[in-house]
């Protein structure tokens, strides 16, 4: 196992660990930046470094298409590649497949899918997943999992997560570098907490080097989500990593973690900055809102980033509809936003104030009005 996880300290079911890789050692809990294709749009490595980024996630889907597993593998993998001397993780390129094409079929065998370049069919196994993510080379590498939505119910819920403990067991007979790549099994269940305890309890007894919790942040409420969370995490083993996937919003990333998790990602933070809203502590600002024209402030008053030491919410507002560099900016201060976030949990629960971190958090977590826009969450 290429893989050591050590709590150093709790609040009841919060923890702040130590996670280390065989690229980097890492502080939990801890937000992982989406990229999709070997970079975070907009930023640079070393702006990625400066921030505190720790682990950088990459799709496999889209890296096995272009420039391909093989060429990369020739390269010396994507650490290299890339140039990124940190953490990465790649997803098991399922997702993609089925969240971006139509006509993805789901079978025993694998997911076939069209293919984006010609319509073709596509087959992609477990094995063939698992073998893409060896020749990348990523920190961690995921199980290829049947993913179903939340919002959907009925029998598909309980084929799935039958069929993701099954494929889990390939996935585990085909990776070839368990000492150098860590691989993780995904529960999954929908909002059964039924079906989610057999998943659970099936992928204990496989002893894998951490398990992340899937199928969420799909349309559910916020309740059902944290259920689903607060059940997965009490029965996954306390001295392993437990990633949510696909979270990026503040305020589940510091209830996720109150609930005893400790890996994060998603494309929010990114995503939002291409439509000129910053993240702040009171919720969001939109950068477009013509308010924003003259206003002098940085985004945050309280961050020290370089976008909010260097530049006026005016400037941004001047930029973020007509040219990549608003984007650019904003994806550096929302991603600046996610790494502060992230030390701030790590570090209250190692000061035993993490009770007083998340009273902090929620009193500033308020509607805020500006202009008469809500910028609140």
């Amino acid at each position: 196992m290429a893989l050591c996880f050590e709590v150093l300290a709790r609040f009841n079911r919060a923890r702040a660990a130590q996670l280390t890789l065989p690229h980097f050692t890492c502080q939990t809990p801890l937000f992982m930046p989406v990229g999709t294709q070997g970079t975070i749009k907009g930023l640079t490595n070393s702006q990625l470094e400066d921030i505190g980024c720790q682990i950088i996630l990459g799709n496999t889907y889209h890296l096995a298409l272009r420039p391909g597993a093989d060429l990369i593998d020739e390269l010396g993998g994507l650490h290299k590649f890339m140039n990124w001397p940190r953490a990465l993780l790649t997803d098991s390129g399922g997702f993609q497949m089925v969240s971006l094409l139509h006509l993805a079929d789901i079978t025993e065998k694998g997911v076939t899918f069209q293919s984006p370049v010609d319509g073709s069919p596509m087959l992609l196994t477990p094995e063939e997943s698992i073998l893409i993510q060896n020749k990348i080379g990523a920190d961690i590498i995921m199980a290829l999992d049947d993913v179903v939505k939340t919002t959907i119910t009925g029998p598909r819920i309980e084929e799935a997560m039958y069929r993701t403990l099954r494929w889990v067991d390939r996935c585990i007979a085909a990776h070839q570098k368990p000492y150098e790549q860590n691989l993780f099994g995904i529960v999954q269940g929908g909002l059964d907490p039924v079906l989610r305890d057999i998943c659970v309890k099936g992928l204990v007894d496989r002893n894998l080097p951490g398990y992340a919790i899937g199928g969420l942040a799909g349309g559910e409420d916020k309740d059902s989500f944290w259920r689903v969370v607060a059940q997965c995490t009490a029965a996954l083993p306390e001295d392993k990593p437990r990633y949510v996937m696909g979270v990026g919003y503040p305020l589940d990333i510091v209830v996720c973690s109150a609930l005893g998790a400790d890996m994060y990602d998603c494309v929010y933070p990114t995503r939002t900055a291409r439509f000129g809203t910053a993240l702040v502590p009171e919720g969001l600002l939109k950068l477009k809102h013509s308010v924003m024209a003259d206003d002098t402030r940085p985004i945050d008053p309280t961050c020290y980033c370089m976008v909010c030491k260097n530049y006026t919410r005016a400037y941004i507002h001047s930029l973020v509809t007509k040219d990549a560099m608003g984007s650019q900016l904003l994806s550096y201060h929302n991603l600046s936003y996610m790494m502060r976030l992230s030390r701030d949990l790590h570090t209250s629960i190692i000061q035993e104030q993490f009770p007083e971190f998340v009273c902090r958090f929620l009193s500033s977590q308020t509607q805020v009005f500006l202009g008469g826009v809500s910028l609140g969450q």
